[in-house]
């Protein structure tokens, strides 16, 4: 637990885990790596409570998971920041605008699906959201360059291909991480056991 958490009384902390996700929320158009973007820039550039590398593995997670990335994500960040009442503040917090949004969209769905600047509108958000994407992924691969770490920047570079070029799904590219990761625990293991004898 960091630093931050600790010292933040369990209401507030609550309270700010809620308006912060209803916010992200809110204001998120493109789907969940979006969203992703917008927690990495509040709950690790702003309020501290989760470090980089912790957010790229919760991100990881939110995409491998079935669901909705956005609501996988708000689950793994309320659990890490409060358990599991701050896991349900997150959820409500998340499902709560769309739930408005789309529920004040169908009683006027037949005037925005003809209406020709509403379709503009559109047009130019999802502009936004590819660049909104594009910064996430620069951001967190910063991160992982500045590991120096010959084997996370081979899969980060690997996965990008197997994905973009390939076409591979994305569950088969996480799970191949996965072994890769298991497999250089068990090396490493063996390596201190040899080591200590």
């Amino acid at each position: 637990m960091t630093q931050e958490i600790a010292q933040t009384p369990k209401r507030k902390l609550l309270w700010q885990l809620f308006s912060s996700t209803f916010y992200i929320s809110m204001f998120t158009f493109g789907g969940g790596f979006v969203i992703i973007t917008f927690m990495k820039r509040k709950f690790v550039d702003t309020l501290h409570w989760i470090d980089e590398k912790e957010m790229l593995d919760l991100a990881a997670l939110a995409q491998s998971s079935p669901g909705a990335i956005a609501v996988n994500a708000a689950i793994l960040v309320g659990w890490r920041v409060c358990g599991a009442l701050g896991m349900a503040v997150a959820v409500v917090g998340t499902i709560l605008p769309p739930m408005i949004i789309l529920s004040v969209i169908s009683l006027f769905y037949a005037a925005f699906a003809t209406n020709p600047y509403v379709a503009l509108v559109l047009r130019g958000m999802q502009a936004g959201v590819a660049a909104v994407i594009l910064d996430v992924v620069c951001s967190l691969g910063a991160g992982v360059i500045k590991e120096r770490s010959a084997l996370s920047i081979v899969l980060m570079i690997a996965a990008f291909l197997a994905t973009f070029v390939l076409d591979v799904n994305v569950v088969y590219i996480i799970l191949a991480a996965a072994l890769v990761g298991v497999g250089k625990i068990l090396v490493l293991r063996r390596a201190r056991k040899e080591g200590a004898k």
